[in-house]
């Protein structure tokens, strides 16, 4: 196992637009910093250009907020039309009070205002959705990857979510390709010899977190490589990360 871990942030990356062909794009952006992607890496990316590439973006001036998401803009001061949007991507309102509304997406994803994002979007009315099927976002850029480089890369997609027992966003990982996103720790032994009884790692969210310290909001950085990080190869869904509903003691 390497006691090293190297983040190389991909630099140069275009506006991404509806269609492009996201994993071409990255790729030459790579090769224009004569950055070889090698078997091993996990390659980084960030929902924002996943979702612009899929065209998972909105304009406010098309949509006719509801009563109630009308009523729910009004109790926070804030664009009916978003908050519409926010209703539209939602299964579940978990929770909503003057300031927040945090609910459970499509995908089971339990986040603020659903992942719709105005950041970093061209045009004041536009807004972005989380992609439809992450993982499998994931697993066509991975197969991109192989198809281009020739290369056995992982594939781990993030979006900056808040956390129910801690302050302040980090990033995590709402889709995987080509990577387990849990590792089991439960029946081996610690350096003492104590048994783990509860111990399971979140490792694409470690991962997702990393990359975090490097993309940031203002930085135009929305890919990470990160090399030297031995993980479990296999299939595996960005689901497997969300706590099931009867478990989960905030619902």
């Amino acid at each position: 196992m390497s006691s090293e871990i190297q983040l190389t942030p991909i630099r140069g990356i275009p506006e991404i637009r509806p269609g492009d062909d996201l994993g071409l794009m990255i790729a030459r952006a790579a090769d224009k910093m004569k950055f070889k992607i090698t078997d091993g890496d996990i390659i980084v990316v960030a929902q924002k250009i996943v979702s612009k590439a899929e065209g998972r973006l909105v304009n406010l001036e098309s949509v006719t907020p509801s009563e109630f998401a009308v009523e729910i803009a009004n109790k926070q001061q804030r664009d009916p039309r978003l908050i519409e949007v926010v209703l539209s991507e939602s299964a579940n309102i978990v929770r909503s009070d003057d300031h927040v509304l945090i609910t459970e997406t499509k995908h089971g994803f339990v986040c603020a205002n659903a992942g719709v994002d105005r950041s970093n979007v061209v045009g004041k009315e536009w807004v972005s959705l989380l992609p439809v099927a992450p993982d499998d976002s994931a697993l066509l850029l991975k197969t991109r990857f192989a198809e281009l480089l020739k290369v056995n890369a992982a594939v781990v997609i993030t979006d900056t979510f808040g956390r129910a027992w801690r302050e302040g966003l980090t990033n995590v990982a709402i889709g995987v390709a080509g990577i387990k996103p849990l590792k089991d720790f439960r029946g081996k032994t610690d350096d003492h010899g104590k048994e783990l009884s509860a111990t399971v790692l979140a490792v694409a969210d470690e991962i997702a977190a990393s990359s975090g310290l490097l993309m940031r909001k203002t930085a135009r950085i929305p890919v990470v490589v990160i090399r030297g990080y031995y993980f479990d190869h296999g299939e595996g869904s960005a689901r497997e990360l969300v706590r099931l509903k009867e478990r989960d003691l905030f619902r």
